[in-house]
């Protein structure tokens, strides 16, 4: 079903079109957490340690990717909005050639520097054999991510949220069951779980693909269409490129502090891997609802609805208070037993460690909430480099107070804990700057 958000209720609409989009990716946080649940306590503190590293640097390299689909989104809300469907399916033709020629050349590069990689990382000896092992096949599904967030942003685009949350729920549930059977059955180890993920990945992308061929005459594109428009090529660089950085940024923060967490031992590897994993989970609704307002905005400003905007702004910012704070409430009360699931009772250590790192980042999930809708606002009102601005300061300080508040001997691992807040409020103010400042127009 797709959603014209340019008309009607606000709230109703926006919370239509999100609730599929929340649900996708707390299916995809789901299996992420059963997955190093299942990685915990079938094959121990080091191989989680690993699992949970190699997942940070997959973050980050495939946000890259991810960016570049986020903002080709941007532009084929606009064009819709618009109902300019020329220039939608010039952007469709050039946007997949750009993204599938950037995916190549990332999956190249990963696998050429894999040593590097894990030198920059600071990887422990006990745990880099796991982490090699896992990475060498986890990014062999670099493509099927490709396949799945181009696709599945193009129908969000176009208002349709329902259709990626189901390919990606089969995908999940898929993925969970050929864990426990790589794993449990023929002992296959981290490569299993890697190996489920991939052979799951391209399930969900293959599918969505032949799925949006048959259903969304758009990707049908005539053959005037097939070709190298400067204009159109500018206009997606801008919004791409920028967000791609800002994603990127964003991402890159999170690895160098991986770094640090590593520095710390495979106990303190083993708490942040099951602890972000809960943590992302946590807010991960709200990370969907800013995407969800991002296509809002878009589609609004396509149409030059720009009071429709502002009203939009004030009614997103106060749903997404309301989530944060339940949601802090459960995660500050919940932390120990959450942790107790990844862990058993050999792990007491790193339980403990992870219980601070939650109850600190929970009491402000209001901070990161309020960053999503930023995120998102600027890249529809095609200002992405404000968006990179705001994760500049976010990571920038986050990894700058994470380096010095760990080596003061007192506040040690819980300095890298302290940091992401005081990140996320300080880009809060600054987006409150840019968007008082002139830009909300």
């Amino acid at each position: 079903m797709n959603y014209d958000l340019t008309q009607g209720n606000i709230m109703k609409n926006l919370l239509k079109f999100s609730l599929p989009i929340m649900a996708g990716n707390v299916l995809q946080q789901l299996y992420n957490i059963v997955d190093t649940l299942i990685v915990g306590r079938y094959l121990g503190k080091d191989a989680l340690a690993a699992v949970g590293s190699s997942y940070t640097l997959m973050v980050f390299v495939t946000s890259i990717i991810l960016g570049l689909c986020m903002g080709s989104s941007a532009f084929f809300s606009m064009q819709f909005g618009k109902r300019d469907y020329d220039r939608l399916e010039q952007g469709i033709y050039i946007a997949f050639l750009m993204i599938g020629i950037v995916t190549i050349t990332l999956n190249f590069l990963v696998y050429v520097g894999i040593y590097g990689i894990l030198a920059f990382l600071r990887v422990p000896a006990e745990v880099a054999p796991f982490m090699k092992e896992y990475l060498l096949w986890i990014f062999a599904g670099i493509i099927a991510t490709f396949l799945y967030n181009f696709v599945a942003n193009f129908m969000r685009a176009l208002g349709n949220s329902l259709i990626p949350l189901c390919f990606l729920g089969g995908s999940a549930v898929l993925n969970i069951l050929l864990d426990l059977f790589f794993i449990r059955v023929l002992l296959w180890g981290v490569g299993g779980a890697a190996v489920a993920t991939v052979i799951s990945q391209y399930i969900a992308g293959v599918g969505i693909l032949i799925y949006c061929l048959k259903k969304y005459p758009e990707v049908h594109i005539k053959k005037e269409n097939r070709r190298w428009c400067p204009h159109i090529l500018k206009e997606l660089l801008g919004l791409s490129s920028l967000t791609c950085l800002q994603q990127s940024v964003m991402n890159f923060g999170i690895l160098m502090v991986q770094g640090l967490v590593n520095s710390f031992g495979s106990v303190v590897m083993a708490a942040f891997a099951a602890a972000v994993k809960i943590d992302s989970f946590a807010y991960s609704p709200v990370q969907d609802f800013g995407n969800a307002f991002s296509t809002y905005v878009a589609q609004n400003y396509g149409a030059g609805k720009e009071e429709r905007i502002r009203r939009g702004m004030r009614e997103a910012v106060i749903g997404a208070f309301v989530f944060c704070g339940v949601i802090s409430i459960v995660v500050v009360r919940f932390a120990k037993p959450l942790m107790a699931l990844f862990l058993d009772e050999n792990s007491a250590e790193a339980i403990i460690v992870g219980v601070g790192y939650l109850r600190i980042e929970a009491l402000f999930y209001f901070g990161i909430g309020l960053l999503f809708l930023f995120y998102g606002y600027f890249r529809a009102v095609n200002k992405p480099g404000i968006s990179v601005i705001l994760t500049v300061v976010s990571l920038g300080m986050r990894v700058l107070l994470a380096y010095l508040l760990s080596s003061i001997e007192v506040i040690g691992v819980t300095g890298i804990w302290m940091s992401v807040p005081i990140g996320w409020i300080l880009a809060d103010a600054a987006g409150m700057y840019f968007y008082r400042s002139g830009y909300k127009k």
